[in-house]
């Protein structure tokens, strides 16, 4: 079985090192970016099936960033990290296809679950399709 793979966009390093451990240990390949050049290189070389996007990124914002990966490939999975109070953007950003967003600062096992339920998804729901269709 393949590992999926998970990336993480955030201009804080804390952040992307706390959830590398947390996804690494959940085994899953993950990988980091602190921009939106650097995270769209990652996605066309290597096809996450999840990233895990800061709205705020110096440079690019996450709504760019979003826009870009869905151009590259529909099917990733993405999550938006928000700080309080960016509405606005949260609507925009499911518009454009997030599967769903956290605030911050947000719950670190909520955040393992919401990830392991939209990777581990994948397999079953195909499975299930097949059997029904």
């Amino acid at each position: 079985m393949d590992m999926k793979k998970v990336l993480i966009v955030d201009d804080q390093n804390g952040i992307r090192v706390l959830l590398m451990e947390v996804f690494t240990s959940e085994g899953y390949t993950t990988f980091q970016a602190s921009n939106g050049k650097l995270a769209l290189e990652i996605v066309r070389n290597e096809s996450p099936d999840l990233v895990l996007l800061d709205m705020k990124i110096p440079g690019m914002d996450g709504l760019e960033i979003l826009k870009h990966v869905k151009a590259i490939d529909r099917s990733i999975k993405v999550i938006m990290m928000t700080a309080y109070g960016e509405l606005d953007m949260i609507k925009e950003a499911t518009d454009l296809g997030a599967v769903m967003h956290f605030t911050k600062p947000f719950d670190i096992d909520e955040m393992r679950l919401a990830v392991n339920m939209q990777l581990r998804r994948d397999g079953e729901n195909n499975s299930k399709y097949a059997i029904g269709s």
